[in-house]
């Protein structure tokens, strides 16, 4: 589909100078955007060449994406597919780069998934994403919105093939909880752009996990904003990358009122082909946390850890801290990018244990600290055997 870009708008944007990385242009129309470029700081890792046209309005005409939603019959939770025009959409928050108003611009329908007050959810409500298939485009929207105090977990399966970017709203009531997993584990061939608006109530608790292991080139881009005090948010992530794949991770965690928390923990291995052109292996990860004037008593900590596993690989790790108050319990942050720590190694040979056998488990350990908490078990099942199976593709 090609869209017409709004050059007085398109300047404005340009021109408009950031208070904080917080205050961003927003807008659910994708005519709003400028056509993003490589020296641009958000793009400027992306390989925009491969996003087949989704960042500049050259995306072939879409189809209806295949998404499912799968309850257990659960008590206490709704499902409903609505238009654009449901009062309903937008709460969690607006797209802020042009991907993500692409995919709001031209999607079909929203799945909106309501987990009722005080309800509780005994199992995992399951939604399978399936892709459009080679050469074709779709678009989605859902809503996931655990009413006040009520418990909730879910799980969000990207799979197959073609071109897929939506957008995904989480609101988070008063003294509700909410885990939920993103498992992308699509084909080679899939390309994909996702945006992750979150939007926490008081005292609100939200588990978010993101698992990329599949895909061409996978972005995802979550974004907090707390509402009332006492909110907790952890953001955990694995991703594992082969030779020809590029996986992004962007996320900002607003801190906009006193006494919240967040912990942001990232890990990531990659193995590339260092002996075949283009078949490097990327990553990268950027970690914003702001902390706002008024949000004194904020308790934050972001870390992102990077395992090379061969020559051909390329991770970049940014994390970014802005505070504007020094009246707060603590902040910090951590990134790394490194191969084997030889000492672990050592020792496990020296307990008699094969190289290769001694390999993997140090892999499986660097892992195990994300996915461990993970409370969904059948999940942190499928985690490790994908772990192993990418070890597998190469004999590591």
């Amino acid at each position: 589909m090609t869209t017409t870009i709004n050059n007085e708008n398109q300047a404005a944007h340009s021109r408009r100078v950031l208070a904080n990385k917080g205050d961003v242009f927003s807008s659910f129309n994708v005519e709003d955007f400028s056509v993003p470029h490589g020296k641009d700081e958000e793009w400027k890792f992306t390989p925009l060449r491969k996003l087949r046209g989704l960042h500049n309005g050259t995306a072939a005409d879409p189809v209806a994406a295949s998404i499912s939603v799968e309850t257990a019959g659960q008590d206490g939770v709704a499902v409903d597919v609505v238009k654009r025009d449901d009062e309903r959409l937008g709460r969690a928050g607006t797209p802020t780069d042009r991907v993500a108003a692409q995919a709001y611009s031209n999607f079909d329908d929203a799945h909106i998934v309501t987990f009722a007050k005080n309800s509780v959810s005994k199992e995992p409500v399951v939604i399978d994403i399936d892709g459009p298939g080679e050469d074709n485009v779709s678009y989605g929207h859902i809503v996931i919105d655990v009413q006040s105090h009520a418990e909730a977990v879910c799980v969000i399966n990207y799979r197959g093939s073609g071109t897929f970017a939506d957008n995904i709203e989480f609101v988070i009531g008063d003294g509700a909880k909410l885990s939920v997993v993103t498992m992308v584990n699509w084909n080679e061939d899939a390309v994909h752009g996702s945006a992750h608006h979150i939007r926490v109530g008081r005292d609100a608790t939200l588990r978010h996990t993101v698992a990329t292991f599949g895909g061409e080139v996978v972005r995802i881009v979550p974004r907090v904003a707390f509402t009332a005090p006492g909110g907790d948010v952890d953001l955990l992530g694995v991703y594992f990358a082969d030779g020809g794949q590029y996986f992004e991770n962007r996320m900002l965690v607003d801190h906009a009122v006193p006494n919240c928390r967040s912990n942001v923990m990232y890990k990531g291995a990659l193995q590339g082909e260092p002996n075949v052109a283009h078949r490097e292996a990327r990553t990268a990860w950027v970690g914003d946390v702001l902390i706002r004037a008024e949000a004194t008593g904020t308790d934050t900590y972001e870390l992102n850890r990077n395992l090379l596993l061969t020559e051909g690989a390329r991770a970049d790790a940014v994390p970014n801290l802005e505070i504007e108050t020094g009246e707060i319990a603590g902040a910090g942050h951590a990134a790394t990018v490194g191969r084997f720590d030889e000492e672990q190694l050592f020792y496990l040979l020296s307990r008699g244990i094969p190289e290769m056998a001694a390999r993997r488990l140090v892999v499986r350990g660097f892992f195990s600290e994300v996915i461990n908490l993970i409370p969904v078990e059948s999940v942190r099942e499928k985690l490790e055997q994908l772990v192993d199976e990418e070890l597998n593709t190469t004999g590591f």
